[in-house]
C-alpha cells in the first residue's frame, strides 16, 4: 500500500447505498483485490460498503477504481462516481464538476447547487446471454 501514496483519511457518502472514498497518489498501484474485501466487510459497516480509490489529477479531473460490495472489482459504478464527485467537493479536493476516468470509460459528473447530481457518459452493452429454463421435477411420495 505504500506504493500508492495512500491518504488514510476516508470520506463516507450515501447515494442511497453506502460508499467509502479513499484518496491516493497512484490509484493504479492500489492492490484493490486485497484491500477491497477487507474494507467492505469492516465491522463499522454492518451492511458492507462500496470502496473507491481516487487519484486527483486536477480540481476537475480524477481517476478512480472500485470494489463493489458483493461483486468485487468493477469496471464502472455510477453511484460510486457520484459519491466520489460529492466527496471531492466536500473535502475541497475537486470542484463540483469533474471528469472521472474509470476502467470502463469516462463519466462527467456535476453536483449542482440545487444538490442534484448529473452524470453523463456512454451506455455500453458488456454482456448478453439467454436464460435457459430448467425442467421441473415432481417428487412423489
Amino acid at each position: 500500500m505504500e506504493d500508492c501514496g495512500l491518504d488514510m483519511r476516508m470520506t463516507c457518502v450515501s447515494m442511497g447505498n453506502p460508499h467509502l472514498v479513499i484518496y491516493c497518489a497512484r490509484v493504479a498501484a492500489v492492490p484493490l483485490e486485497t484491500v477491497g474485501p477487507g474494507l467492505e466487510t469492516q465491522s463499522i459497516f454492518p451492511r458492507r460498503i462500496n470502496v473507491h480509490f481516487v487519484e486527483v489529477h486536477s480540481p476537475t479531473e480524477l481517476t478512480m477504481r472500485t470494489w463493489e460490495r458483493g461483486s468485487g472489482v468493477t469496471l464502472a459504478c455510477g453511484t460510486g462516481a457520484s459519491a466520489v464527485c460529492v466527496a471531492g467537493a466536500l473535502t475541497g479536493r475537486t470542484e463540483r464538476h469533474v471528469l472521472a476516468h474509470l476502467p470502463g470509460g469516462d463519466l462527467e459528473l456535476e453536483w449542482a447547487t440545487d444538490d442534484h447530481l448529473h452524470m453523463t457518459g456512454p451506455a455500453v452493452e458488456v454482456f448478453s446471454g439467454e436464460w435457459q429454463e430448467q425442467e421441473k421435477t415432481v417428487a412423489s411420495g
